[in-house]
Parts: structure tokens; C-alpha cells; sequence
């Protein structure tokens, strides 16, 4: 169980998918993940279709896509048995994740002076859906209602008539993600100051974070962005075009890459109309035209080769299966096998980071299945006991 977080134990109180995502992916570097869970299991448990394995137990595919490298028990926290466990596992952990709406931890007892007085060196991260305080800190919290909120769904979509969700609940990954990092990082400001802090984030925080040129346009710049369908609003030709047997992507980002492509294509490079990026960005109805009309003597895998060899960045259009089955996809360690309890060996997506002296995804060479509801209660009890009696 390698990894550069081995040795740290981490409780998660959290449920659903964004707190369950940082969880995992501290999991994913070698962390110990003791998941508390209620009598009838994470929210995501009975989430689905699919669901696969034997009808009288299924498995939901969604609660197997964020709970790798996990151990699970299940706790009734307004008991005096549940609140006991927990306050024991608080004083022996390292980091706690909790997702809870604000407010719900100091009702159960485990505020944040409380915890740092059963633990001062216990980093708590603590996810919410708008933030812990201003006028809306107290909404609950989920993903398409904060990609609407934060303004994602406004840039997203084939014009600003028709907004549109992103395709995977972005929202709840990118706090997940955040989240971690700042787990992260108060685990190496402990090594220094021997306290642990509060690391907060939101699904609102998380997506005004990635905002990027979006942001600018609007705070420095005053222009409020809008969707534009599969083209960028600041570079031209940097989107979606079509061959004659489908679509593939191309991004030309500089001017020198222009010049070779509009040549490459039969495009006038010094069109007044297509000269410049301003001019394409301002003409970009105009020049999607012109490029379609190019292509459309093309074959999608006969164009993708032809720009590769004019070093233009292209791509197709992947389905989901067709990116699992492809061997870069696999050489990235982004599929990992798993014996999973119910299902037997069955693959998982794989963690996003490598290590250099790791061919696998994240930090450990063995990744442990999504486990069963309270398949690890009984060990978890032990492991305390076994260190309350040695003091």
C-alpha cells in the first residue's frame, strides 16, 4: 500500500460525489480511507441504472466510480455507540472529510473546536454546496444546480438560447479535487506547526475556480461570455469541423500554424477576412464555412493523418467506450483492475496521476475494490481497540 500519503488516515463522513471524490483520490496516494456510512449506505449505493452483479444484491456503477481504495462502516451517529466510534476515530486519524450541509456537524456534536479538541493536529476538510457563511452558505448543494448558479451552464451549450450541463457532474469532481489538494497541503503547513486547519470548498468555489479567460473577460475586461457551441471565443480555427464521413477537432493556436494549415487546405492565409485571429474570431460563421468546405473531400482518419503530418493539434471525437478500449488510455494507467467483493475482478477508471517510479495510476501498485456496506466495521472496531490498549 505505497504511495507518498501511506501512513495517513483519513475518515470520510461524506456522501454522494464530492466529498467521496477527495476521499478517493487521497486513497488513490496511498491513504487509509475509513468511510462512515449510515444503515442504509452512501446516497449513490441507489443510484442507477446500471446496476450489475445478482439481483438480490446490485451494485450501482456510479457508487463504484468514487469509491476505490476504501473501507467502510457503518456508524448511527445520533447513537451513543455511533458518536463513541467516531469520537475514537477522530482522536486516531489524520484528515476527516465531511460534505454535511453547515451547520449539521455541530448539531451532531462534532463541530470544529470539538474535533481539534479530541485531535489539534486533525485537518478537516469540509465541503459544502455555496460556502460556509454568506447571505446563501446555508443552500444545499448539487451539481447542475451549481453549474447553472456559477455561470457554467451560460458558456456552455450550442448558443446562450439553449444552456447546457457539462456531461459529467463537473461541479462535485472539481470540489472533490480541490478539496484534496488542500488536504494536501495542510498535511505538509502539520509537518511545520504540529496543528491541523480547516480546508473548505464548494461546488460554487470550484467552479468560479476554473473559470479562467471567462473570468478576465468579464472582471477586466467587461465582456460577459456566452456559449458558442464546440468553438472557442478567443481563437479561430480552434473547435469542431467535419469530414466527409464525421466530425474531428482541430486547434490552431498560433499564426504560423494558420499559415501552414490554410495552405495545407487551399484557404487563402491573407483573406482580410480570415488574416488574423481577431479577424477570424470576428468572422468565425464565415470561416467555419470556408474549413467545412475544405474537408468535406476528406475522410475523418485520411484528414487526421494529414494533419499530423502538418503538425496541426487534431483529434476525433471519442465515444466512451472507444476511449476505455484505447491503448494509450490503458498505457496511462487509467484503467485498474480491482477484486471487488459482490462482482469479483472487474476495471475501474483509474487515477488521474502518475509517479514516476509507478506504472500505475496513483500512488499504489495494488487499488482496493469500492467496498461492501460495513464490510470493514468489525476491523475498523478492532484496530481501535488494539490501539486504545496500547494506550
Amino acid at each position: 500500500m505505497s504511495g507518498p500519503l501511506d501512513g495517513i488516515t483519513v475518515v470520510d463522513l461524506s456522501r454522494a460525489l464530492a466529498g467521496p471524490h477527495a476521499s478517493m483520490l487521497l486513497g488513490d496516494m496511498g491513504a487509509r480511507v475509513i468511510k462512515v456510512e449510515s444503515a442504509g449506505g452512501d446516497d449513490t449505493r441507489g443510484w442507477g441504472p446500471p446496476f450489475v452483479g445478482p439481483e438480490d444484491d446490485p451494485v450501482s456503477t456510479y457508487y463504484l466510480a468514487c469509491n476505490r481504495n476504501k473501507e467502510s462502516i457503518v456508524l448511527d451517529l445520533k447513537s451513543d455507540d455511533g458518536r463513541d466510534v467516531l469520537t475514537r476515530l477522530a482522536r486516531r486519524c489524520d484528515v476527516l472529510v465531511e460534505n454535511f450541509r453547515p451547520g449539521v456537524m455541530d448539531r451532531l456534536g462534532f463541530g470544529v473546536e470539538r474535533l481539534h479538541e479530541l485531535n489539534p493536529a486533525l485537518v478537516v476538510l469540509s465541503v459544502s454546496g455555496f460556502g460556509h457563511d454568506g447571505p446563501e452558505g446555508g443552500r444545499a448543494g448539487y451539481d447542475q444546480i451549481a453549474q447553472g448558479e456559477a455561470g457554467l451552464m451560460s458558456v456552455t451549450g450550442p448558443d446562450p438560447d439553449q444552456p447546457q450541463r457539462i456531461g459529467v457532474p463537473i461541479a462535485d469532481l472539481l470540489a472533490g479535487l480541490h478539496g484534496a489538494y488542500g488536504v494536501a497541503a495542510a498535511l505538509r503547513e502539520r509537518e511545520l506547526t504540529g496543528r491541523g486547519r480547516v480546508v473548505r470548498t464548494s461546488l460554487l468555489a470550484a467552479v468560479v475556480g476554473v473559470h479562467a479567460f471567462q473570468g478576465t473577460a468579464y472582471t477586466v475586461a467587461g465582456q460577459v461570455g456566452r456559449a458558442q457551441g464546440n468553438h472557442h471565443p478567443a481563437l479561430a480555427p480552434y473547435g469542431l469541423f467535419h469530414a466527409s464521413d464525421g466530425p474531428v477537432q482541430v486547434a490552431v493556436g498560433s499564426q504560423g500554424l494558420w499559415v501552414r494549415f490554410a495552405e495545407a487546405f487551399g484557404i487563402d492565409p491573407a483573406d482580410p477576412l480570415l488574416a488574423t485571429n481577431a479577424s477570424r474570431v470576428a468572422h468565425r460563421e464565415h470561416l467555419v464555412e470556408v474549413i467545412d468546405a475544405a474537408f468535406a473531400a476528406w475522410r475523418a482518419e485520411d484528414l487526421l493523418a494529414r494533419l499530423a503530418e502538418l503538425g496541426i493539434p487534431a483529434g476525433k471525437v471519442r465515444t466512451i467506450d472507444e476511449v476505455y478500449d484505447w491503448d494509450q488510455t490503458r498505457s496511462q494507467g487509467l484503467v485498474v483492475s480491482v477484486d471487488h467483493p459482490v462482482l469479483g475482478p472487474v476495471e475501474l477508471p483509474g487515477p488521474p496521476i502518475r509517479f514516476d517510479d509507478n506504472a500505475f495510476g496513483g500512488g499504489r501498485e495494488v487499488h482496493l475494490p469500492p467496498p461492501a456496506l460495513d464490510e470493514h466495521g468489525a476491523s475498523v472496531r478492532a484496530w481501535l481497540d488494539d490501539l486504545d490498549a496500547r494506550g
